[in-house]
């Protein structure tokens, strides 16, 4: 017998009186408890993140949409290693997360290798919303989400005469103070295809952005964060910088400044994907959805997390003004990256990089 099924019973076989009374108190409780609506059941949706307060976004989207789903639980994975992917790959037929988040390149590893699947439009109400420059950087995959953005950040004690261009990286004034970010980084790799774009190159044609590069002699931060922190140190004065990353330390009460140089800074595009193998592909489809609302992007635009709305219409509010295009016209300056060209050779840069750039 069941534990769910046993009962006390006196040496007759029967229900004792003190039983039964139990037994009635207990029915009546359950006739009175709350109940889901019919057809409601347990299920929960394994949805990547990212780490910090950068998931809070995605903790307010997931607490609305469990209001509407009753028995639905979201859980958020922050992660950004590999191990996730491997879990992913490993998966025999069903996958232990349901839907992730990816900027450009390794979105297109996700393509590649099969674990992110395509989108179809017709099934995500929001999705004729987004900007179609974004949309066509998916190829069919995922939803652009959000984007982020790469400018110049200086320090305006140390850099008094504002800067208004990527070429200004190149003035008398700033020779020593300018710091860079290493190759192996999206960071160093987008300004490394900024630079040759500006000297007459492209992506597939790096050379004239590591001659020009060389002739800053700049200071090489060997990651994002460490250049960030030469930055909060004082020991570099202007730098190429992600716009939260700015933001952060200005909020920190320190004098730095974010520009959005001439010709445009560039922006790099985050894509939220359907894991192939996923347990609860309507539910996918409903979170893609609501990551194009204007109500989800005019949330995240917002400080802290400063990220770019890619849905028309969406008022930026005035506090990410300052580190985030505004208006149409900002968002059509916005410069991207052909990731395609540099993604399958990125060892090969960063090898070079590494040689010529930061002995």
């Amino acid at each position: 017998m069941r534990a769910t099924e046993s009962i006390v019973a006196d040496r007759s076989g029967g229900l004792t009186r003190r039983t039964f009374a139990r037994r009635l108190a207990g029915a009546a409780a359950l006739a009175l408890a709350p109940r889901r609506p019919a057809g409601a059941q347990d299920r929960e949706l394994v949805i990547i993140t990212y780490g910090g307060k950068l998931q809070e976004p995605h903790r307010w989207l997931a607490d609305r949409m469990e209001k509407r789903h009753p028995g639905l639980k979201i859980r958020l994975v922050p992660s950004e290693s590999q191990d996730v992917v491997a879990q992913i790959k490993a998966a025999q037929g069903v996958s232990p997360y349901d839907a992730m988040p990816n900027d450009e390149p390794p979105h297109l590893i996700g393509i590649q290798d099969g674990y992110i699947q395509r989108v179809h439009p017709e099934r995500i109400p929001s999705y004729a919303s987004a900007y179609p420059e974004f949309v066509r950087k998916s190829q069919g995959y995922g939803v652009p989400a959000t984007y982020s953005l790469i400018g110049l950040a200086y320090n305006s004690q140390l850099i008094k005469t504002a800067p208004s261009s990527w070429a200004d990286l190149w003035r008398p004034a700033y020779q020593g103070l300018v710091g860079i970010p290493r190759a192996s980084s999206n960071l160093g790799l987008a300004f490394l295809a900024v630079v040759a774009k500006l000297n007459g190159g492209a992506e597939d044609r790096l050379d004239p952005a590591f001659r020009r590069i060389k002739e800053l002699k700049p200071v090489v931060g060997r990651s994002p964060s460490i250049l960030t922190q030469l930055m909060e140190r004082a020991e570099v004065g202007i730098a190429p910088l992600w716009n939260n990353g700015a933001a952060a330390l200005a909020d920190k009460g320190m004098p730095i400044r974010f520009v959005k140089p001439e010709p445009g800074p560039v922006a790099v595009i985050s894509f939220f994907s359907e894991i192939t193998g996923t347990r609860h592909p309507e539910l996918v489809r409903e979170w893609l959805s609501d990551i194009l609302t204007p109500e989800y992007q005019g949330m995240a635009a917002d400080r802290p997390y400063y990220f770019g709305p890619t849905v028309r219409g969406v008022a930026v509010p005035e506090a990410a003004r300052p580190y985030t295009p505004a208006t149409p016209e900002e968002v059509l300056r916005l410069q991207t990256v052909d990731w395609t060209k540099i993604a399958p050779v990125r060892g090969q840069i960063v090898d070079r990089f590494d040689r010529e750039l930061a002995p």
